[in-house]
């Protein structure tokens, strides 16, 4: 099925109050075909109560595009009720950025609190609020992202028309993923010293055909040493979440990661800190919280570095299970989704 059917197909949809085609509006975005199915997300600039009856005009246009071909029509509709703020002062190399409103270092000291859980499900949060996401996995030498997203087959495009190599982000869940996991062998272990793991990083933030994002989610391996080094002095961060669990062991590492933030030639802000497995409640027992690895923690790192505790995140079995499946919990009913839905909101509070 051409592409260029299906815009010529929704030109003729005319919003009702507007009185133009959704094409004019830039309401249409990101058409795709795959065998019989197509594809496009339907963008509101704001809430809209003809929306429905804009997304069922498009569906009839399209079948009658294409007659006797019956094609099954997915259609995302977003709201998007923020501009974005073209960056100013950017440094060379860091066009591919220019515009994206936010970027949010996704951090933990620590190994094993759920950070990559954390990330993956907050940029599905924030999407599914309207926000135009993308997530760059920075952990290169345990990246997880493709597994987590189910997209670990994808194989991005280079972009070379401006004379420049730019790689083209995967697309899934209406937010642009990148990651190395998806240039090396499942299994193939990646063996570099600091400054080649700090480029190939760099460049999976800065050669990246991102476009316009709200936020850009960097998720950062474990550690304090030079991969975030060289986030932290040559991306322009907006500021860091710090992922930590309840247990003392988890918070004296993830210490040493706030106070790298504060430090002098550093002094980049961390917005907050997320309590990762903060209880476990059993599905047949929904009022029972078991505080497994202790209680608190989270809390006492806001208030030692005066920070805001942004969320509690329940050890839930979906969560996992999503995980694996490459479902993330944040796209499902449940008590997960609800939990990361909370943190996307204090997210969307503290920029907006």
């Amino acid at each position: 099925m051409d592409i260029k059917r299906v815009e010529e197909a929704l030109r003729g949809v005319i919003h009702p109050v507007k009185e133009q085609d959704v094409i004019s509006l830039n309401m249409i975005e990101d058409i795709k075909t795959e065998g019989g199915v197509i594809k496009f997300k339907l963008v509101f600039p704001s809430p809209d109560p003809l929306s429905s009856s804009v997304k069922k005009s498009c569906e009839k246009a399209i079948l009658d595009a294409f007659p006797g071909e019956n094609p099954v029509i997915r259609i995302m509709e977003l709201v998007r009720e923020r501009k974005i703020t073209k960056r100013l002062n950017l440094e060379l190399g860091q066009e591919q950025i220019a515009d994206v409103g936010h970027i949010i270092a996704v951090s933990s000291t620590k190994g094993g609190v759920g950070k990559s859980t954390v990330a993956v499900n907050l940029a599905v949060a924030l999407a599914r609020e309207g926000f135009r996401v993308g997530l760059a996995d920075a952990d290169v030498y345990g990246p997880s992202v493709p597994k987590m997203t189910a997209t670990e087959g994808e194989m991005p495009m280079v972009d070379n028309t401006s004379g420049q190599e730019i790689i083209v982000p995967v697309e899934k869940f209406g937010i642009k993923w990148m990651s190395i996991g998806y240039f090396v062998q499942p299994g193939q272990p990646l063996i570099w010293r600091g400054p080649m793991a700090s480029n190939a990083l760099k460049q999976m933030v800065l050669q990246v055909k991102w476009g316009e994002l709200d936020f850009l989610l960097i998720d950062l391996p474990p550690g304090t040493g030079d991969i975030h080094i060289s986030v932290v002095q040559d991306i322009p961060i907006s500021g860091a979440i710090v992922v930590t669990t309840p247990q003392e062991v988890a918070l004296a590492d993830v210490e040493k990661g706030m106070n790298m933030f504060k430090n002098k030639d550093i002094s980049k802000p961390v917005i907050g800190v997320v309590e990762n497995m903060s209880w476990f409640t059993p599905a047949e027992l929904p009022e029972n919280k078991y505080y497994i690895f202790g209680k608190g923690g989270g809390q006492k790192l806001s208030e030692k570095f005066g920070i805001p505790l942004l969320a509690q995140i329940p050890i839930v079995l979906s969560i996992r299970e999503n995980g694996d499946n490459g479902t993330p919990a944040a796209m499902k009913e449940g008590e997960g989704r609800e939990a990361f839905r909370a943190l996307a909101g204090k997210i969307i509070e503290i920029y907006r």
